[in-house]
């Protein structure tokens, strides 16, 4: 009987990955195209000053939270590749929830600085150049998602307690978190009204 259960665990290991189900699949793609479009629609008819200001000297101006995002994302999505290349573990059940990933991109009560690695040194001079670096990445990502066969459940991420779906769906959850920022920043008292 032993024989015939470890028989069965390493076939099972052989089998197929499952793909993303329907639902996951577009739930995934919804996110990414509202934090795609919510944030073509915060920067539009912002003038430079606007997107230049800043509430405080410590404080993020809009173009910093979009260079933010455009040196960010290109980071998690290279992690991404990183778990897509090691094996499916048999029997991995994430301990993050998916609606736990959600919350970290609605709720700003919790604030952590940024790593030195994602914060903005001036790579990106104005909010449209980070824009645009942004929205390329966002394409490929967007056709990764549409067209994966991979199995994204059964994939670890990198050594956490989430699963390779959950890191996707956590990339655009962080773009809504600063896109929220972007929001608080125009709605700061002395904000330039042109």
């Amino acid at each position: 009987m032993h024989r015939l259960a470890l028989l069965a665990l390493s076939c099972a290991s052989l089998l197929p990955a499952a793909p993303l189900t329907t639902l996951e699949r577009e739930r995934l793609l919804e996110h990414y195209r509202m934090t795609q479009s919510w944030l073509v629609s915060e920067l539009a008819g912002l003038s430079e000053a606007q997107t230049q200001w800043r509430a405080a000297e410590n404080k993020w101006s809009i173009t910093d939270v979009v260079a933010h995002l455009a040196i960010a994302e290109p980071q998690y999505w290279d992690q991404v590749k990183q778990s897509l290349a090691k094996p499916v573990e048999g029997g991995f059940k994430p301990k993050a929830t998916d609606a736990g990933v959600l919350w970290y991109g609605i709720d700003r009560s919790q604030r952590n600085r940024t790593a030195e690695a994602r914060t903005p040194q001036g790579e990106y001079k104005t909010a449209a150049a980070a824009h645009a670096a942004f929205q390329k990445l966002r394409s490929e990502i967007i056709a990764f998602v549409q067209s994966t066969p991979d199995d994204l459940r059964g994939r670890r991420f990198l050594t956490s307690e989430m699963d390779v779906y959950q890191w996707l769906l956590m990339i655009t959850s962080h773009s809504q978190r600063h896109i929220l920022q972007i929001r608080e920043v125009k709605a700061s008292p002395g904000f330039p009204a042109k």
